[in-house]
């Protein structure tokens, strides 16, 4: 019975902004789709965002199979002390020799924890679906991507993106928005797998961020009007109930992100990787 850390990467606030636009926890979130691959999970949840709140040990890290860190509203460059307690707290992990898994903020706090860099896209914003990843070499070959189709599109949000890898990373997979969608790489006994995109996210859980961010997704010219904005969070939101075949003509949506297994393959490769270790 694999026993699974989820690090949470919002403070409370972004929490409760999370909850008010109709969403989840990310953490809720992330738990729910992990028992969704294997019901037979013991989870744990960390909140290294959170002043005064207590962390797992080395030793109680330990005795985890794997961790997992969630998305989050926050930008690592900004630092601050909800920044630093997740990055000092990550290089605990790395020091536990648990493998980690990490969804956009997750694998930007890893990034960065191990030596790398992350800055703001010059490109902008990719919300909605990140449009044709593909793999690289190394991710063809990696177990990450078993089953993968050599190009596919993911639900993502993020305004970030890694701009200098670890030493002795892996680029997994790119696309036009940015060089790093996934990467794989090693500190000390520590294995780091992490994607820019979000495998856990549902249609309903990109519908709560494009309301968080109406006013920036206006003013960056993705809609014309808030009106606009918020008919096309409620439209991405049906596509959990399969959506119309006009939206999913209009919005691109394919058999990649509309079958919640396709959109949940890597994070269940990744279960298997740790069941086998």
């Amino acid at each position: 019975m694999p026993k699974i850390l989820i690090v949470e990467g919002n403070t409370a606030e972004g929490r409760r902004r999370a909850v008010a636009a109709r969403g989840r926890e990310a953490n809720l979130l992330y738990a729910e789709s992990l028992r969704r691959i294997r019901g037979d999970l013991t989870l744990g949840v960390a909140f290294p965002a959170d002043p005064d709140t207590a962390l797992p040990d080395l030793a109680a890290l330990k005795a985890y199979d794997g961790i997992a860190w969630t998305g989050s509203s926050l930008n690592v460059y900004n630092g601050g002390p909800e920044v630093e307690r997740q990055l000092e707290f990550c290089r605990t992990c790395f020091a536990s020799g648990v493998p980690q898994f990490g969804s956009c903020w997750g694998l930007q706090v890893g990034v960065v924890a191990a030596g790398g860099t992350v800055l703001k896209n010059p490109l902008g914003r990719e919300i909605g679906l990140a449009r044709k990843i593909l793999l690289t070499e190394s991710g063809r070959a990696h177990p990450l991507y078993e089953g993968r189709p050599s190009v596919f599109d993911a639900i993502a949000v993020h305004r970030d993106i890694v701009t200098a890898l670890p030493e002795n990373a892996r680029i997994l997979a790119y696309n036009s928005m940015t060089r790093v969608q996934a990467a794989a790489f090693q500190v000390g006994a520590g294995a780091f797998w992490g994607v820019q995109y979000h495998p856990e996210y549902t249609f309903g859980e990109i519908a709560a961020s494009m309301r968080r961010y109406t006013a920036g997704l206006v003013e960056e010219g993705f809609f014309q009007t808030e009106a606009a904005a918020a008919l096309a969070a409620d439209t991405f939101a049906s596509f959990d109930r399969g959506g119309t075949a006009g939206d999913r003509w209009v919005f691109g949506v394919d058999a990649d992100v509309l079958d919640p297994a396709e959109r949940l393959r890597d994070l269940a490769n990744w279960m298997r990787f740790i069941s086998e270790e």
